[in-house]
């Protein structure tokens, strides 16, 4: 199956990494935002350079129908529930959106880094190049 996954969560003071993974939870593509930043900066960001996939399953940061227009313009079927401000209910595949706890263990393995979950670094190059020495370290593990 070609799929990719993708996900959102803070890390360190006032950040947030956006990040695309494969099937089995290992980081394909990051992207670093300042914590006040929308998520929908980090979801443009990683939508432009995006392989193709089957599926992409994300969590409800991501829920906006820009997003789902490109997802099926690029012709990728999309697993995301509808935020809490929609008026009207989206469906979507409940045992399918399971599949993206995949993601989160892959931010939790993340984060037992500990440069990286307390974030040391102040500037956000040299936080991105601790995290990219991390992931490259998952990656292969």
């Amino acid at each position: 199956m070609r799929g990719r996954l993708i996900g959102l969560t803070k890390v360190g003071m006032n950040t947030k990494l956006h990040a695309v993974t494969d099937t089995s939870g290992r980081p394909v593509r990051l992207f670093i935002t300042a914590g006040q930043v929308s998520d929908y900066t980090g979801a443009a960001a990683l939508m432009n350079g995006l392989l193709e996939a089957e599926w992409l399953l994300a969590d409800r940061g991501y829920d906006a129908d820009w997003f789902r227009d490109t997802l099926i313009y690029k012709g990728t079927k999309r697993c995301i529930p509808g935020g809490k401000s929609r008026k009207k209910t989206i469906k979507y595949d409940k045992r399918r959106y399971k599949r993206r706890n995949r993601i989160e263990r892959m931010f939790d393995r993340l984060k037992d880094w500990r440069r990286v979950s307390t974030r040391y670094d102040r500037c956000p190059k040299v936080f991105l190049s601790a995290i990219a020495l991390a992931v490259t370290v998952i990656f292969w593990l």
